[in-house]
């Protein structure tokens, strides 16, 4: 029982992690304008994400618009797209090889030790998965501080770290952790001892003496 509580654990943890790398790829909010020097007194939010850019002005509007070339891009913005995209569904593989290998599913046959590799391998992929997306918000946040902290940048242009990057780092995090549960969840082979019980120690053996009437 505790061993499937681990598995339905992991799977859980992976689950909402995934869902969070979902969300924090798809938001504008990776970095945000940030307010320094005589840029603490302004009408209009920038924030960047992977896909698009956003201005929020002080009246509430919100204008969007999504990057027109891909080869427009610098290549650290494109490493990190790739990295967040195989990141997903990397995870989603390893959770659909997880959920055929847990002891509450039906799928992989009966045989126990089966499933339990299934869900150990799953596991693995989960953990693959994870790591890409911490590489991929990692690397963008280094260069998000780098660009921060050049005395070259102009102090209109800086930017700090928005609520995506975070949503994101959560996600890998709870993926890492759900994927690690899985994989730890592979049972360990029984040691046959290579002394006799102690019962069948004590009994002994058949008796070979004969009544004589």
């Amino acid at each position: 029982m505790a061993n499937s509580g681990i598995q339905l654990l992991g799977f859980a943890l992976s689950l909402i992690g995934i869902i969070g790398l979902i969300i924090g790829t798809i938001l504008p909010q990776w970095k945000m304008s940030a307010y320094i020097g005589d840029n603490i007194i302004t009408a209009v939010a920038m924030y960047q994400g992977l896909w698009m850019s956003c201005a929020f002005q002080s009246t509430g509007q919100l204008q969007c618009k999504i990057y027109d070339s891909i080869l427009q891009l610098d290549s650290s913005l494109q490493a990190t797209r790739a990295l967040m995209i195989v990141g997903i569904i990397v995870s989603i593989a390893g959770l659909g090889v997880a959920c055929m290998g847990m002891k509450c599913t039906t799928c992989g046959g009966g045989d126990k030790v089966r499933k339990s590799r299934i869900a150990m391998s799953g596991g693995i992929i989960l953990l693959v998965g994870g790591l890409c997306a911490i590489v991929a918000c990692s690397w963008f946040a280094h260069n998000v501080i780098r660009a921060f902290y050049n005395p070259y940048t102009p102090v209109n242009t800086k930017f700090e770290f928005g609520a995506a990057i975070f949503i994101a780092w959560g996600g890998s995090l709870l993926d890492v952790l759900g994927g690690a549960m899985l994989a730890a969840s592979c049972p360990q082979r029984k040691q046959v001892s290579k002394y006799p019980s102690m019962a069948s120690a004590r009994s002994g053996p058949p008796s070979s003496t004969k009544e004589y009437v």
